[in-house]
């Protein structure tokens, strides 16, 4: 094979759409809609058969970020005056966003918050700040971003990021700014699927093809 600078079709440009899940974690092997051929999976995740259990979050701001944070240990030895080995003893998957759009479902995902704490009082919706009681279990939230998977605009792909079990655990800051507008900044603690060990998946999919879900 000749020798080439690179490829400007694997720079990829683009914030993703993204899904969140309104039954809690994803079960992998039932909750992911599956691909349908020659539609975008954010048609897919939007389509009435779908609705009751995707949302939609809307706008968002800076994107989607998902950071791997390995932990390692050290073997020192007494012959050399570094690590001899390096073992991997631990792991943390972080994804974080900005909802731009601040409705009080974004908020309630923010705040990990349960359904019950946002009801209708008087034809308004109501948001009840609750400190929880003692056997409080944290909220986790399955997560689907849909993205560009090519830097080539005539190539139909989308890179696709499924979250199994999401929990958001930073504080998020609720303001009413005159210069600003009001934003929630959400960092979620991706936590592994119990059966296979999985944090989700990221997918590269030509959207011509059908098949399993992301």
């Amino acid at each position: 094979m000749a020798y080439s600078r690179g490829s400007n079709a694997n720079i990829i440009v683009g914030a993703a759409a993204l899904f969140t899940y309104e039954d809690g974690a994803l079960t992998p092997s039932t909750s992911v809609p599956a691909f349908v051929s020659g539609t975008k999976y954010t048609e897919t995740l939007s389509a009435s058969a779908n609705t009751a259990k995707w949302r939609n979050v809307g706008y968002t701001s800076n994107g989607l970020e998902l950071q791997f944070q390995p932990d390692f240990g050290e073997v020192a030895v007494d012959q050399v005056l570094d690590v001899a080995k390096l073992f991997k003893q631990g792991m943390k998957v972080n994804l974080k966003t900005s909802f731009a759009e601040a409705t009080m479902e974004n908020l309630l995902v923010a705040l990990a918050a349960k359904d019950s704490n946002l009801s209708t009082v008087a034809g308004n919706p109501t948001l009840n700040l609750s400190a929880g009681d003692l056997g409080d279990v944290p909220v986790e939230a399955g997560l689907i971003a849909v993205g560009p998977g090519s830097g080539d605009a005539a190539v139909a792909k989308e890179r696709i990021y499924t979250a199994y079990r999401a929990l958001s655990i930073e504080s998020v800051t609720v303001s009413a700014k005159r210069d600003a507008a009001s934003m929630f900044e959400v960092s979620f603690r991706l936590l592994p699927d119990d059966s296979s060990g999985s944090y989700g998946k990221i997918v590269d999919r030509t959207v011509g093809t059908a098949g399993g879900g992301a």
